[in-house]
């Protein structure tokens, strides 16, 4: 029963962080939470339609952009070269510029396997997009 409880309060968390994002971030127009671990794109909300395969795909371009072969194999370079052994991650955010988007990746800080994912449209500031989306993670750790 405990467990139900905690997968419930997990899955109300990730409900709520991916609703902030898409209110309170400037000019976003879809939000959502991936799992690395699981593959799995966890939660999202969006102000358009998108094909469901699209949706399927965020997820793994999520996990190739943080964890891909190479990026972890950088990571090895740097930890071996600096002494380092936990299994933090170094790369904690990504923003990728697309034709007409804006999206930015930040990893959540207890659960790095966790990745929230905010959409905006190309004329956002970024300044104003990089302070709002980590204040609302921060304001929601998972």
């Amino acid at each position: 029963m405990a467990t139900k409880r905690m997968a419930t309060g997990f899955s109300d968390q990730v409900m709520s962080l991916v609703k902030s994002l898409r209110n309170e971030t400037p000019e976003c127009v879809a939000s959502g939470v991936v799992d690395m671990s699981t593959g799995m794109l966890l939660s999202y909300e969006t102000i358009d339609n998108h094909p469901p395969e699209v949706l399927d795909l965020l997820a793994g371009a999520t996990l190739d952009l943080f964890q891909g072969r190479t990026v972890v194999m950088i990571e090895d370079v740097f930890k071996e070269r600096r002494g380092i052994t936990g299994d933090n991650h170094f790369f904690q955010e990504i923003l990728v510029n697309s034709d007409n988007l804006t999206h930015l990746f930040i990893r959540m800080n207890e659960q790095q396997d966790v990745v929230a994912v905010i959409v905006c449209r190309k004329s956002v500031n970024v300044g104003m997009l990089l302070a709002q989306a980590r204040r609302v993670v921060r304001e929601h750790s998972l």
